[in-house]
């Protein structure tokens, strides 16, 4: 036996004993000829002891110290195996006794640069303490249901890990040494952080741990041109500010938001080891709209109002919110807003709305190559077109911003396999220029440059849709940097697009159902396969009605199990909380009709630009430094106060010449906007209106095929 580091052991099995006064937790190494151990005390009623021999045993040596442990406590029942884990998700304190959780079973789902890659198929929850010594508190009725509310986040739903590769991390930040120093729990993407805390804290290492990622992991083999290569999806959902659909919505205080999922398109080829192989990867961002707002449930309503909560002081969140995507991604960071453009009753529409004055206010403090670029495409109007004109359209788009993000690209040569190497195993990749030595030698071509971030209403329907278009644009250029494809431009009749498409369907049915309740609405790809459309539609009622009884009936419970899970503060009642000073302004000045839902009548419009004028002079001086006077044809008649114009509203102003222009033009005009300080960077001017000039009009649209974006503060429309 002889002492050792911890950091070069890694436990990928272990075997859980019980004597009456502790629990023996023995770990076999990664070479299977070495042993560790740990013991917790059972004792103790409220508290978590546990003690580590940091002594290495042979198998020979550890089969000894095991049977010398049950003759010792023979007269108390001696020594017994409760069962065996491969990885210890964490522990747990309710009322009174602490829980361990561990994984009983597992299944490879992939590898990734030769790691293998998990999923949780059994868990199992151990009390700690002896029953001897445990309390009445142990036995309540709130300790049996915190219980419950914890039983209820499935472990072996879309949880994944590995032992060697940091899944929690894009490939590219793996590479990159200047992020790997970062402990892996502190990513946003490891969902057991909270419950690891105690044995990381006590222990000083993290062998015995395994991290958890929540999201969605797919690998298949793909073929092009008689050339095999490996494809594989990874969604990761961020912990910040995690929950179920109408409980979590917009962006808290600390700039997190909901629905928050890092996608990375992952392409590599398929050859024998010891042979260089191209890697390339491509991540992109969902996440809610990042603005204070809410949506309350309803027996009786399918579609609520929306509320903007009126505490957004120079949208510091949302500030904080893209300074992270910043941090994380780098620049540029492009925006693409799919919500409505047009609403009988506005929802979406006020959500934009107040998105595009945060940009623009973000964009009026940075530098311009820092600034934020905004990309508007109201994909349910274009959804009125047959589903290969929209995928087409919104794939062309999307291009853009692959052009601009680039992707990432290595060479990659190694000699064994890696799953044989320490954990980390960048500690024996060799990264460099011109690498020529080392077990893992790591040659860096390109990286990807800022990211793209999608958002609808909920993120998830049309988000997926979007995300799949940008796949598929990166796919091509992926496949044509490996020398596979002549040209980056994949068919949507291809096999690779539809296998493709079917993947990120997967995705968005799995990310659906975490936050919204039920599988996404995938109308475009179902009509992309021929399917009856009564048949599509049919389906599409049934899900939303899976979606509806979720979010009213069962959504408050799965909040309460993931905050449980989480750490964050206790279960309780939730409410509605704003600010009761400006609540009570907005409530006398607003007068609404349950029959209009957020439709205000016209005095209460001129009523509350009156306020707003009189509260920016105080609070939110930059908001009104920020836009210039806009005419009355433009649908936003306030920076912080849209007045949301709809064809079918009448409001007739006693002028005949502003009424028509507010029922037949809905956005900026062009040439209002060219003169404004908010131009467009021309290069991209260009490459819009060049893509606007060859789609051409369509049958579909009365007016025209539009799309906007913002560089400078400003909206430009097409």
């Amino acid at each position: 036996m002889e002492s050792s580091d911890s950091s070069m052991f890694d436990v990928q099995k272990f075997w859980l004993y019980q004597t009456f006064a502790r629990y023996y937790v023995v770990g076999r190494g990664r070479k299977r000829t070495v042993w560790k151990l740990f013991s917790i005390d059972r004792m103790e009623p409220s508290e978590l002891n546990i003690f580590e021999d940091h002594t290495t045993y042979t198998t020979e040596e550890c089969f000894d110290l095991l049977k010398r442990i049950h003759q010792g406590n023979r007269s108390m029942g001696g020594l017994k195996l409760i069962s065996i884990g491969y990885g210890i998700v964490g522990f747990i304190k309710f009322k009174e006794p602490y829980y361990m959780l561990m994984i009983t079973e597992r299944k490879k789902i992939g590898s990734m640069l030769g790691a293998k890659v998990y999923s949780v198929s059994k868990s199992m929850m151990v009390i700690i303490p002896n029953p001897v010594v445990r309390s009445k508190l142990a036995y309540c009725s709130t300790e049996k249901r915190y219980q419950k509310l914890l039983n209820s986040v499935d472990l072996t739903k879309d949880f994944f890990f590995s032992y060697s590769y940091n899944v929690m991390r894009s490939l590219q930040d793996n590479l990159n040494r200047n992020k790997t120093d970062q402990s892996v729990y502190k990513s946003m993407f490891v969902w057991n952080e909270y419950l690891t805390r105690g044995i990381r804290k006590q222990l000083k290492n993290n062998i015995w741990t395994v991290a958890l990622v929540y999201g969605f992991f797919k690998q298949i083999k793909l073929s092009v041109s008689g050339r095999d290569f490996d494809l594989t999806l990874i969604a990761r959902r961020s912990r910040h500010y995690a929950g179920t659909r109408f409980l979590r919505r917009g962006v808290n205080e600390n700039g997190k938001v909901a629905n928050d999922v890092e996608t990375e398109q992952v392409v590599s080829e398929d050859r024998a080891e010891g042979r260089t192989v191209q890697i390339s990867s491509i991540v992109q961002n969902r996440g809610s709209i990042p603005v204070f707002w809410s949506q309350e449930t309803s027996l009786l309503k399918i579609f609520n109002p929306v509320v903007i909560i009126p505490k957004q002081e120079d949208y510091k969140a949302t500030k904080l919110h893209f300074k992270n995507l910043g941090d994380r991604y780098g620049n540029p960071i492009i925006v693409l807003d799919l919500t409505k453009t047009r609403e009988k009753k506005p929802r979406e529409t006020l959500l934009h709305a107040e998105y595009v004055n945060a940009l623009g206010c973000i964009n009026a403090e940075r530098l311009e190559e820092n600034r934020l670029k905004f990309l508007q495409w109201d994909l349910k109007q274009h959804s009125r077109c047959k589903a290969i004109v929209v995928l087409s359209k919104l794939k062309e788009l999307t291009k853009l911003a692959v052009e601009l993000n680039d992707t990432f690209h290595c060479q990659v040569t190694r000699s064994s396999p890696l799953e044989g190497s320490t954990r980390p195993y960048l500690e024996d990749v060799n990264i460099s220029e011109n690498a020529n030595n080392g077990r893992c030698n790591v040659k860096i071509k390109r990286f990807q440059k800022g990211v793209l971030r999608t958002n609808c209403f909920d993120c998830l329907d049309r988000t997926n849709i979007a995300q799949y278009a940008y796949g598929l644009a990166a796919l091509g250029y992926q496949l044509q940097t490996f020398g596979y494809l002549e040209s980056p431009d994949i068919d949507l009749d291809d096999p690779l697009a539809r296998h493709l498409m079917d993947i990120y369907e997967i995705m968005g049915d799995k990310l659906a159902l975490q936050y919204g309740g039920s599988p996404a609405h995938n109308k475009l790809f179902s009509e992309r396969r021929g399917q009856w459309k009564p048949t599509i539609e049919y389906v599409d009622i049934i899900k939303t009605f899976q979606r509806f009884v979720n979010n009213v009936y069962m959504d408050e419970e799965k909040q309460n199990g993931i905050d449980l899970f989480l750490g964050n503060p206790p279960p309780q009642k939730r409410m509605l909380v704003l600010d009761p000073v400006k609540h009570s302004k907005w409530r006398s000045t607003m007068k609404r009709s349950l029959s209009d839902s957020n439709i205000f009548v016209e005095n209460d419009i001129l009523a509350a630009k009156q306020l707003l004028r009189q509260e920016s002079m105080g609070h939110n001086k930059c908001l009104v430094e920020l836009m210039p006077e806009i005419p009355n044809y433009c649908r936003y008649t306030s920076p912080e106060f849209p007045e949301v114009v709809s064809a079918s509203e009448s409001m007739d102003s006693g002028n005949e010449e502003i009424d028509q222009e507010r029922t037949t033009s809905r956005f900026l005009m062009a040439d209002w906007y060219s003169d404004s300080v908010y131009s467009c960077e021309e290069e991209l001017y260009n490459k819009i209106l060049s893509f606007s000039s060859e789609n051409g009009e369509d049958n579909c649209f009365s007016m025209f095929d539009f799309g906007r974006w913002i560089t400078r503060g400003g909206t430009f429309y097409l």
